[in-house]
């Protein structure tokens, strides 16, 4: 997820259609990360459920696998839905240098390491607040949601924003490698070490020895929070790439390097340490952390270095209010209310009329972003 949340701010002009500035200055926003904030957004907000519709209309061997790739993996291996929350933790690092830089010109480092105090705990509370409507129960810490391992990461990120990117670097490969061990070397009872299986791991054991519960699907939460601070990491040092004054040629290879020897690097692990990510495996981190580079790659290239932004409108309005529509999916009962519409007219719809609702759903939150969009109103800690 992105790193606002929870108070109403006006703020500067919002994306233009037009080429944005290059993002060499440190102070200039960077829309390529807004429209991929906002596709990978579109995904959960409705674009998965637009599938689905075309697959119940028109059934086809490519839609099935669309909407294979648009579910989590029961457990061992990938699919494109797997790397969503990564993303968000990469691109959680990766506003985080540009962030402070533009803070930086009217505010101490004190100041500023306050307000993402504050932003951290406000994101943790509205993580909160959303699994347990969510589960119907209230629950303080639940980090199945994606907020709170993002406000964990995030301050985390922010500790080492001034250290060189050596060390930042180091932090996060020592992560990876410190959980790779753990999981690997440490058993627990009726847990022998190495084990990855569903229903017998260490990340399982810790939840229940510490929450005293375990998520339905067998979700991990507690220490498998720990290697989703080397993907913000990641997300940190290329945000700090991007803000040198390299050519962007240079920049775009450096990121697509970095992509590829993560996926080669989880692919060759994947044998000994398999890809799982509902325990978040350090394999499972590089691959998704990989993928999540190259994705945004596609977008740097098309908006930043082509200048071929107009496309990517849509996708800018839902990513610059990407946490109020992730939150309003769990208060506002988007589906339910404009299902008291469609659903009488399945008789004259037929096949459709799982599609035509998808439409109207999506189309309606878009409209909402929009009027927020056209009116400057962010959402921001």
């Amino acid at each position: 997820m992105a790193t606002e949340a929870a108070t109403v701010k006006q703020m500067g002009e919002p994306a233009s259609l037009v080429p944005p500035p290059a993002p060499s200055s440190g102070t200039k926003r960077l829309f390529s990360l807004d429209a991929f904030r906002g596709f990978t957004m579109f995904w959960i907000v409705g674009g998965t459920a637009l599938v689905a519709g075309l697959q119940k209309l028109t059934p086809n061997p490519v839609l099935n696998g669309l909407v294979y790739e648009l579910s989590h993996t029961d457990w061992q291996g990938l699919r494109f839905y797997d790397l969503i929350w990564p993303s968000f933790m990469l691109m959680t690092g990766m506003s985080l240098p540009f962030s402070y830089a533009k803070r930086s010109q009217t505010q101490s480092h004190h100041q500023i390491f306050m307000r993402v105090l504050r932003r951290c705990l406000v994101l943790f509370l509205l993580g909160s607040l959303r699994e347990s409507i969510s589960f119907k129960h209230p629950y303080l810490v639940e980090l199945s949601s994606a907020l709170q391992p993002i406000a964990l990461a995030y301050f985390a990120a922010f500790l080492l924003l001034r250290k060189s990117w050596r060390v930042q670097a180091a932090v996060a490969a020592s992560i990876l490698v410190f959980y790779a061990m753990l999981l690997a070397f440490v058993p627990a009872p009726g847990v022998p070490a190495g084990s990855y299986g569903r229903d017998a791991n260490l990340v399982l054991w810790v939840d229940l020895v510490t929450l005293g519960r375990v998520l339905p699907e067998h979700w991990g939460t507690v220490i498998c929070t720990l290697p989703t601070i080397s993907t913000t990491i990641l997300g940190m040092l290329l945000g700090e790439l991007l803000m040198t004054t390299r050519t962007a040629a240079n920049k775009m290879k450096i990121i697509a390097l970095v992509g590829v020897s993560c996926v080669a690097l989880s692919w060759a692990l994947n044998p000994v340490i398999p890809i799982v990510m509902k325990i978040w495996t350090t394999s499972y981190g590089l691959a998704s952390a990989g993928f999540a580079c190259l994705m945004f790659l596609v977008f740097f290239w098309l908006i930043e270095v082509r200048g071929v932004q107009r496309w990517s409108f849509p996708f800018v309005v839902i990513g610059m209010n990407a946490v109020f529509i992730y939150m309003s999916e769990s208060i506002i009962p988007w589906r339910q209310t404009v299902g008291i519409f469609t659903a009488p007219l399945e008789g004259v719809l037929g096949s459709f009329t799982t599609l035509f609702h998808a439409i109207l759903v999506l189309a309606i939150e878009w409209l909402v972003l929009y009027w927020m969009y056209r009116r400057k109103i962010f959402l921001t800690a």
